[in-house]
């Protein structure tokens, strides 16, 4: 019979594995497990059941159930500053996975605190080289970009790159992120000859490291795909689109945020093409799935709202087009 502690280590992985290999739904299953194990056999406030706590978290975020996730990232938090005080290197990495949820619901003055936070204390415990300081580089990073703060934005993945490029090596899935994510500023600026590079050398690592079939193989085919399209590059394109809906729709379900936004950027190609009804329903359906996982008032859905509302125009259904563009309007009002 295994030991306790073996079993628990055994089950943690076994969850990570289950994530990587797209397995969301059974990865859960087995964290929970985790989860009393540790409890069972260590009490409710041992480091090891944070630990646990983020990879369920984690696991919640990646299904669209943020409800579920979050106070599970806030318990694991908890223990770690009641443990370990809150300087410590696993402090920050705490805050980072909060704050990436955050992020992920679009409440980014509150996301923007922690990473802040964690991107000090990850400096003053481990020094500026180290790959923990990239990944909160990274993540504040991406908190720049979304909003617009491209200016804040590069320099910080640029530094995150070189980071894990001189510690991590060529094909590390650290290291992939990093390039994909230094390509998002450059193509939303229309610099797309310096996106390009990054884009398909992220790709290519993913794939080899965690195969074909997994959902984040589906983010950097999107983002190849966005690129070519913004290129009106059409052809190319649309069948990227196409696999990475696909291999989200069967790793993440037909109700994920993420299927959400392949819907969305697909159906954006078909409008630009003229062909407004396969975009319609794309564009409904996207607008579904978001309203469903994140809330009425999530910016995404107010994305999606915009979105038809300019499919519409184009159709010359103005009414509908303006009161979609109305509720738009109010859910970014929100946001500021």
């Amino acid at each position: 019979m295994l030991s306790p502690g073996i079993e628990w280590e055994i089950l943690n992985q076994e969850a990570i594995d289950l994530y990587r290999a797209g397995y969301c739904d059974r990865a859960m299953v087995v964290a929970k497990t985790a989860i009393e194990v540790v409890e069972r056999n260590v009490g409710p406030d041992h480091l090891a059941v944070g630990t646990s706590l983020n990879i369920l978290a984690l696991l919640y975020d990646t299904q669209g159930q943020y409800v579920q996730a979050e106070p599970l990232y806030e318990r694991s938090l908890a223990i770690a500053v009641k443990v370990l005080g809150p300087d410590h290197p696993d402090v920050a990495a705490s805050l980072n996975n909060l704050a990436g949820h955050y992020y992920t619901r679009g409440q980014y003055a509150q996301a923007e605190t922690l990473l802040k936070r964690s991107l000090a204390i990850s400096e003053n415990a481990l020094g500026p080289d180290h790959p923990d300081v990239a990944t909160s580089l990274n993540i504040l990073a991406e908190l720049f970009r979304s909003e617009g703060q491209y200016a804040f934005a590069e320099p910080l993945y640029k530094r995150s790159l070189a980071i894990r490029e001189n510690t991590l090596g060529p094909d590390h899935p650290d290291l992939a992120t990093s390039l994909n994510n230094l390509a998002l500023p450059y193509a939303t600026n229309g610099r797309y000859a310096q996106a390009e590079p990054f884009y398909e050398r992220s790709l290519v690592i993913i794939e080899n490291v965690l195969g074909p079939d997994h959902p984040d193989v589906a983010k950097g085919l999107n983002n190849l795909a966005l690129l070519c399209d913004h290129q009106s590059r059409y052809a190319e394109a649309e069948p990227l689109y196409k696999r990475s809906l696909a291999i989200y729709e069967n790793a993440l379900g037909p109700d994920h945020p993420d299927v959400a936004q392949s819907l969305n950027n697909l159906a954006f190609l078909y409008n630009t093409q003229g062909r407004y009804a396969q975009a319609e329903s794309l564009y409904e359906r996207s607008l579904a799935i978001r309203e469903n996982a994140l809330g009425p008032d999530h910016p995404d859905v107010a994305a999606s709202l915009e979105n038809l509302a300019a499919l519409y125009h184009g159709m010359e259904r103005t009414k509908e087009a303006e009161a979609l563009a109305h509720r738009a309007e109010r859910i970014r009002a929100i946001q500021r």
